[in-house]
């Protein structure tokens, strides 16, 4: 005879199952919240979203930098400028002041005070002539030894400088090439100013010119260089 079977009888608890419905949804519920703050923690954390204050700030201390630079650049500029207009000032100022003295020296020397002076060659001024190897040149003679009379005599110029890599002087004949010779004339009381051209030959670089007065009035030689002779102005107080 087959066993009776045994039945287990529950009773239906609605509130039971609601409860854990409930449970469920609020498991799935907390699942999704934690998955969602994980992404927006990874989201945060990525490179170049949580860095935009910093970069603009950055940016912002950057230009500064650059506007910065730029002032002192400009202040450095406006500095050299400003020592330049000095410096220049300066030589200018010195220019005029040997200028005056060599007025003075000049005008000292015809008026002549206590002392009388021969013969001298008070300024040496040359100039190019465009286009050609020729120089014009304009000495300056002065004396007051014979005051009120005249002294004549011949002025004469002799150039020393290099030429093919050696040393090479230039008389007077080969630098007026066979004209006037022997000089250009001068005759003066107190002073004048003798002008003339001389002829120098290509690749010839002069150093030193040597001016001669021979007359009357006695011989002299000054030497200038060259240098200081294309500077020298020629006085425009002198009278001609």
């Amino acid at each position: 005879m087959s066993p009776i079977p045994s039945l287990v009888i529950r009773r239906h608890d609605p509130a039971r199952q609601r409860r854990t419905r409930l449970l469920v949804a609020a498991v799935w519920l907390g699942s999704l919240l934690i998955v969602a703050a994980l992404v927006a923690t990874l989201v945060a954390r990525a490179p170049g979203t949580n860095h935009s204050a910093e970069l603009a700030e950055a940016q912002k201390e950057n230009e500064a930098l650059k506007s910065r630079v730029a002032m002192l650049v400009r202040s450095e500029q406006v500095a050299k400028a400003a020592l330049g207009d000095v410096q220049q000032t300066l030589r200018d100022r010195e220019e005029e002041i040997d200028g005056l003295r060599a007025d003075l020296a000049f005008y000292g020397r015809l008026v002549g005070g206590g002392k009388r002076e021969g013969l001298a060659v008070h300024a040496l001024h040359v100039a190019p002539v465009a286009g050609s190897q020729a120089w014009n040149f304009t000495a300056t003679l002065t004396q007051n030894f014979k005051r009120g009379e005249d002294i004549k005599g011949r002025l004469t110029l002799t150039l020393e400088g290099v030429a093919a890599g050696k040393l090479r002087t230039l008389d007077w004949s080969a630098l007026s090439q066979g004209q006037d010779s022997s000089g250009i004339e001068y005759r003066f009381k107190y002073f004048q100013q003798v002008g003339g051209t001389i002829m120098l030959p290509a690749g010839f670089a002069a150093n030193r010119v040597v001016v001669r007065a021979d007359g009357d009035g006695g011989r002299v030689e000054q030497e200038f260089s060259w240098k200081d002779a294309i500077k020298g102005e020629e006085s425009d107080n002198v009278p001609q």
